[in-house]
């Protein structure tokens, strides 16, 4: 039981899952983009909320996908072998959401007809939320420092404000949201990793 919980299954199967949805969305025939990409029209004028969520599973071609699914699964792994399952499940579904919210209200105030697709909010918000860690937790990550997240998170936006076709606002959206759990988390757990608590928990029997 305790290796089983020490497993990051949640990162791997919601990176398998973005991988089916994309050959699936890639078949002949299947229409899966427009269905669920996030477009102002759709969401506000025929109330099809749910593509706030489905957004951030579809992707437009094979390097888009592979650049967020390679940071994905190891930022994804970094963080939730240190805050668990549930915890981590909260940043990534939060995070996408905070970032297509944004991107909503930008193309609201743009009157910005364009569909986004992509995990990069999620992405953006694993940032955040690893930033936070490193900031106001009580335990040290290995090899990660705050200047190397705000350099990493830096050389990202960069490239994202010089690239073309870049959604900057769910970017924006879902590194402060990952940053604000981030910090609840601190604040909730004392800053204290999901490991050093089951090591103090030992220590008490």
């Amino acid at each position: 039981m305790k290796r089983w919980r020490n497993l990051t299954f949640v990162s791997a199967a919601l990176v398998i899952v973005n991988i089916a949805v994309f050959f699936v969305s890639s078949l002949p025939g299947k229409q899966l983009l427009s269905l669920g990409d996030l477009n102002l029209y759709s969401v506000m004028a025929d109330r099809e909320y749910y593509r706030v969520l489905t957004a951030m599973f579809l992707h437009a071609d094979m390097q888009h996908l592979f650049n967020n699914m390679l940071i994905l699964f190891f930022l994804g792994n970094m963080i939730e072998e240190k805050v668990g399952h549930v915890w981590y499940g909260f940043f990534f579904f939060l995070s996408g959401i905070g970032g297509n919210l944004a991107s909503l209200w930008l193309k609201f105030r743009t009157n910005d007809p364009v569909g986004s697709i992509g995990a990069s909010g999620v992405v953006f918000g694993l940032d955040g939320v690893l930033l936070a860690l490193v900031l106001f937790s009580g335990s040290r990550m290995e090899h990660v420092t705050a200047k190397r997240v705000v350099l990493m998170i830096f050389l990202s936006l960069y490239s994202g404000y010089t690239g073309h076709n870049i959604d900057n606002a769910a970017h924006m959206g879902g590194l402060i949201t990952g940053f604000v759990l981030g910090s609840i988390y601190c604040l909730i757990t004392g800053g204290t990793f999901r490991h050093n608590r089951s090591q103090d928990n030992a220590m008490w029997r």
